[in-house]
């Protein structure tokens, strides 16, 4: 029929139209910022660095690697690295960021630095109430700023921490079996090159 596709565009039309004032589920309308609409566990603004623990500087992922600062698409990451080094998570000695700055006034929110770091140290937050009179210093984060537990990222991003903690207790159990396999290795190989003891001399009287 002549102008079917038309009438049925209309009447889709309407009922959205109707539907957006009777239908709950519709009323797309929230009244922020005495409402807000929960963020999704899939969005993403701007980068944040994990640490494990209460202690920020302690429990800090990040090895200063550098590996985000240089793929960075608009080099809005600045990292020097640390002269002393912490133990990891697993209890190894590295090296931690000195100074860890990200301006987010410059950052694309594309994930690029998330994407490349081995060590599951940054990730995207989901705040994004972020206006300031102070253009430069406050869009200007430091490494005290940008640092949020992983009880932070379990909360924003649930299923992906989860993923993100098993991977990690996987490598650790993983390096802690083979260094007790290694210990037990060299505590055999120690065992196999010691003198055996003389033998004892025989104190029966020759005939």
């Amino acid at each position: 029929m002549l102008g079917e596709g038309i009438v049925k565009g209309l009447a889709e039309t309407a009922r959205n139209f109707i539907g957006s004032y009777v239908e709950e589920e519709r009323l797309t309308t929230v009244e922020y910022p005495e409402e807000r609409l929960p963020a999704k566990e899939a969005a993403r603004n701007f980068p944040f660095l994990v640490f494990d623990g209460d202690d920020p500087h302690a429990g800090l992922r990040c090895v200063a690697c550098q590996i985000c600062e240089k793929e960075c698409p608009p080099q809005c990451i600045y990292i020097e690295k640390s002269k002393d080094k912490k133990p990891d998570y697993v209890g190894k000695p590295q090296l931690y960021p000195a100074v860890f700055d990200i301006d987010v006034s410059v950052c694309m929110s594309c994930q690029i630095c998330v994407e490349v770091c081995p060590f599951d140290a940054i990730k995207m937050d989901t705040e994004f109430e972020l206006s300031n009179t102070d253009r430069f210093g406050a869009l200007l984060l430091d490494k005290h700023r940008l640092a949020r537990s992983n009880v932070y990222y379990h909360k924003i991003h649930s299923t992906e921490a989860a993923e993100v903690d098993s991977h990690l207790a996987a490598e650790k159990a993983k390096i802690e079996a083979k260094a007790k396999a290694d210990a037990e290795a060299k505590a055999k190989a120690a065992t196999a090159k010691s003198p055996a003891p003389p033998a004892p001399k025989s104190t029966v009287p020759a005939i």
